[in-house]
């Protein structure tokens, strides 16, 4: 029994092909993921950093004004400063459209024991990713000497 050694490879290398074609769709799925989870954190990154310049922004605006450092509390009335602050925190990051104060920031100040004067104030940029269920926090401590 004699065979044809042609009629046992045919489509070999159809075969062959498709196979190379799945690699190669597999290695292109591959990289695209790759890239978006870079952009994914580079945005962070972008946030992050505008979040950071945002906080010691306000702490560097309650050193100087430390006359009014009360009015910085969440707890008190505010002033004009912390008031543009808060837009800008707005304006500069994505916040929570559907319940604007889950990514509101917060500024808490600490009075320490045996003092009248607040001398620590910690502030939380928080902000939300479109389409991202999570909120996002930069927390700054900072000691406001009462000083003058």
């Amino acid at each position: 029994m004699k065979m044809n050694s042609k009629s046992n490879q045919q489509g070999i290398m159809l075969l062959e092909a498709l196979i190379g074609i799945l690699i190669f769709s597999i290695g292109i799925l591959a990289m695209l993921g790759m890239q978006a989870v870079g952009m994914r954190n580079t945005i962070d990154s972008k946030y992050r950093s505008e979040a950071a310049y945002l906080a010691n922004q306000i702490v560097g605006t309650m050193w100087v004004d430390r006359t009014n450092l009360a009015s910085y509390d969440d707890a008190g009335a505010g002033n004009a400063r912390k008031t543009a602050w808060i837009n800008r925190v707005g304006s500069t990051l994505p916040q929570d459209l559907v319940d604007p104060t889950t990514t509101a920031p917060i500024i808490a100040l600490a009075i320490p024991a045996g003092s009248t004067q607040a001398t620590q104030a910690t502030v939380t940029v928080r902000w939300k990713r479109p389409g991202d269920p999570t909120v996002s926090r930069y927390i700054v401590v900072a000691q406001i000497n009462d000083s003058l």
